[in-house]
């Protein structure tokens, strides 16, 4: 058993394979129950709220987006956090909640698409991102995929979500208060560390992907451009290739897991922009909430090799 820092943050884990390590031993993903309608599926679009855009295909749509039926924040009150007595301090939900439904087909997940596919959406993100951006009173665009149970999505039809904020996240904050602290950007450092590691998962011309030292998650991955940029706008239409073959091989293998997942987008004004990517095979417990520290029984080189392709064992 090792206990581990984060690269940059005051941030822990203890890694102990003694509990569960391998792939197999994981218990296949609770499905959950097919609705009667699908709101999300072609034919259906009155029945969300008022489409924003779309990417079309015929005389369909291969990508749309629209406002969330059900938002956690929305375009309404101040944004301003404002002291309520020595202790409190609140403002209301402010911001923007939309919806990007990732492909028209009921029946197929972010795995099934291809690579031009997968490209196309985050084509859609960078769009919503600077769009989004724009708006009064928003200091962070945040933009997450829910897959399965365990990662908190409700709607079998795969879907993408974006929360426009009135402010910045904490975790985001946190990223970029440690990032300034450094001469250069760390996570370019990082990078040349890992690529030579065996946490190294994939690699193509412009991207990278492995598997962090302090992972929190069972097969947890993080994927960078090797041009240090601050956003999927700076990104070339190589780079965006390349983001995604390498995002195709990742969901692929995470397809394999059967396992619920999460992923994140992580940019800042000086932040390395990268993907979180981080699938939920276990749950955490008390340990975890009330210590902050988390328990990973998957080390991340043997993730990483189980990424790479190596399966004896795994």
């Amino acid at each position: 058993m090792e206990l581990r820092k984060d690269y940059i943050l005051s941030r822990f884990v203890i890694l102990a394979s003694g509990r569960k390590e391998r792939p197999r031993d994981f218990s296949k993903e609770a499905e959950l129950k097919h609705a009667k309608i699908c709101y999300f599926c072609p034919g259906n679009e009155k029945m969300t709220p008022k489409e924003i855009g779309r990417v079309p295909k015929g005389k369909g749509w291969e990508v749309r987006w629209f406002e969330n039926k059900f938002p956690a924040v929305e375009p309404k009150g101040k944004a301003r956090i404002r002291a309520d007595g020595s202790f409190h301090a609140l403002s209301d939900a402010y911001g923007y909640h939309e919806i990007i439904v990732d492909t028209p087909s009921h029946s197929k997940q972010l795995w099934d698409l291809n690579n031009t596919q997968i490209e196309k959406l985050f084509c859609v993100y960078m769009d919503r991102i600077r769009e989004l951006s724009a708006k009064k009173n928003v200091k962070h665009v945040a933009v997450f995929k829910n897959y399965g149970r365990d990662a908190g999505t409700s709607l079998i039809h795969s879907h993408t979500q974006v929360a426009a904020l009135g402010i910045v996240p904490p975790y985001i904050k946190e990223k970029n208060d440690a990032v300034e602290k450094f001469r250069r950007c760390p996570y370019c450092d990082i990078m040349s560390i890992e690529r030579k590691s065996s946490r190294l998962c994939y690699e193509n011309d412009s991207m990278i992907a492995f598997a962090p030292f302090a992972s929190r998650f069972n097969y947890e991955v993080w994927v960078f451009p090797k041009r240090h940029v601050t956003g999927l706008s700076e990104f070339s239409k190589k780079e965006m290739e390349d983001l995604g073959r390498i995002m195709k091989k990742i969901l692929a293998k995470l397809k394999r897991l059967g396992i619920s997942y999460n992923y994140c987008l992580q940019y800042s004004r000086d932040l390395h922009f990268h993907i979180e990517v981080l699938p939920r095979a276990e749950k955490w417990g008390g340990f975890e909430y009330s210590s902050g520290i988390i328990i990973n029984s998957v080390y991340p080189e043997n993730a990483a090799k189980f990424y790479r392709g190596y399966s004896k064992g795994h």
